[in-house]
């Protein structure tokens, strides 16, 4: 496994398609778990929710991952403020590409199906673009036969198979990778044998979590502290078996660890089978769900030779198993700092791949970076303008400079509908400073500032 430092949207080229001389077409379909998971049987499914809008508005994020000649498909035009914004500091920007129309509960892939227009454009570009998805389900595989455009990545059934949090367990546990006492349930009747184990585990004081094999950011997650509680998901799970007739089961029951730490690390895996390991970050997590990563993750040598050879442990297995494409693994540190190196595999893009771009062109050597999103509480839709003038000399001006970059504005807005009251929205921020100091000083007053230019967006 070899480390490399060129531009990473070169070596992904590279790594996916064997030049770095073809344009990819960026799509952001977020949380491509809900594709992969639909006909999974695991805990019970959430109903839609507003959230789907904000998440399916985060296709956004790839307009800082991709290059200037490349290509980003959003489900509507930026604010023209933050794409000023970007190019005064020197991004060459995308060719943007627009769907026709939008839904709120549509991924962007399932908006550009549905536009003929965007579709006409695509199929002009075969033969010198191919489609680099956040993830690659039957969806994206559906836009690339319709367009006649390559798809960068493995097929939708390789990703969905190495994704799955039971795959992970099985191939950590081939590879004698350090895990949590824990069980994959795959049936009904595995699901028994777990539950038997897992009372022992409560009955000690211990706690477990189950987890839907195709959770994704907190979803299908599920921490149980008594052995009643435990019992009552089992009776639910097997009622529901009992009527459908449908033993199947996409589930995992574990031990809920100690940790001080959440890490996620990326690697990736060529078309040749080679394995390049990209950065491990510290990721910033609350209640199971992401919130931002800090750069640099603060590992010593030790602990970094134990990501780094697992990394590569992993990618030639999932390139045995055919993946090609970006991986991103959660890990954590035990509290005499430990690693347990594999908590999932995910065949995929991650929040932090997102973040890559910002780190080359922004980050000094030696400084420190935190990418987080900041709440905003709203009643009527936020301009960038007024972002900006509200950050003031926070909102980074010149690489080599502190503050911070607004890594994604669409989010801001993505629930404000006018007479439908107030909504929350996001900002993604990147912020970069000296010291963690300077960076926790920093956080701290661009959050004051943002809840007050949110407050002046109300009645």
């Amino acid at each position: 496994m070899t480390t490399v430092r060129e531009p990473f949207v070169r070596r992904l080229r590279t790594a996916l398609l064997g030049t770095d001389r073809t344009a990819l077409l960026f799509l952001g379909n977020f949380e491509v778990e809900q594709r992969w998971g639909g006909d999974e049987l695991g805990l019970p499914k959430v109903a839609l929710s507003a959230g789907d809008a904000l998440v399916n508005r985060m296709d956004e994020f790839t307009l800082l991952l991709a290059g200037p000649d490349d290509y980003v498909l959003l489900k509507d035009a930026p604010d023209p403020g933050h794409l000023a914004y970007l190019e005064s500091l020197g991004v060459g920007l995308p060719h943007l590409l627009i769907t026709d129309q939008q839904d709120p509960h549509h991924t962007v892939t399932q908006d550009a199906l549905l536009s003929p227009g965007l579709l006409a454009r695509l199929t002009a570009l075969t033969g010198s673009v191919a489609i680099f998805p956040h993830g690659v389900s039957a969806d994206e595989e559906q836009l690339a036969e319709r367009t006649g455009l390559t798809l960068a990545g493995s097929p939708a059934a390789t990703c969905k198979a190495v994704n799955g949090k039971i795959y992970s367990r099985k191939i950590a546990t081939e590879l004698g990778l350090r895990q949590s006492t824990g069980w994959t349930c795959e049936s009904i009747a595995e699901l028994d044998a777990a539950v038997e184990q897992a009372r022992g585990l409560l009955e000690a004081g211990r706690t477990v979590v189950l987890k839907d094999s195709y959770g994704v950011s907190g979803k299908g997650l599920l921490v149980v502290r008594d052995v009643a509680r435990l019992e009552q998901i089992h009776r639910k799970l097997r009622r529901r078996a009992d009527r459908s007739g449908d033993q199947r089961l996409a589930l995992l029951v574990e031990e809920w660890v100690a940790k001080t730490t959440d890490l996620n690390y990326q690697f990736t895996v060529g078309r040749d089978g080679s394995v390049q390991f990209d950065f491990v970050k510290e990721a910033v997590t609350e209640n199971g769900v992401h919130k931002g990563h800090r750069m640099p993750a603060g590992l010593d040598q030790r602990q970094l030779a134990t990501v780094t050879e697992t990394a590569g442990a992993l990618g030639r297995r999932l390139a045995a198993d055919g993946y090609h494409g970006v991986v991103g693994v959660d890990a954590m540190v035990d509290p005499e700092g430990g690693i347990y190196p594999v908590v999932e595999i995910n065949a995929r893009n991650n929040m932090s791949t997102y973040q890559v771009g910002l780190q080359e062109r922004y980050v000094p050597a030696g400084w420190c970076a935190l990418a987080r999103q900041y709440p905003l509480h709203l009643a009527r839709p936020l301009r960038f303008a007024e972002v900006r003038d509200a950050l003031g000399p926070w909102l980074l001006s010149a690489a080599g400079d502190a503050g911070m970059v607004v890594q994604n504005f669409s989010t801001v807005n993505a629930l404000v509908r006018a007479g439908d009251g107030p909504a929350d929205g996001r900002l993604y921020g990147f912020l970069i400073a000296p010291t963690t100091d300077e960076l926790m000083a920093m956080d701290g007053e661009i959050a004051d500032r943002l809840a007050a230019a949110a407050e002046g967006a109300r009645p």
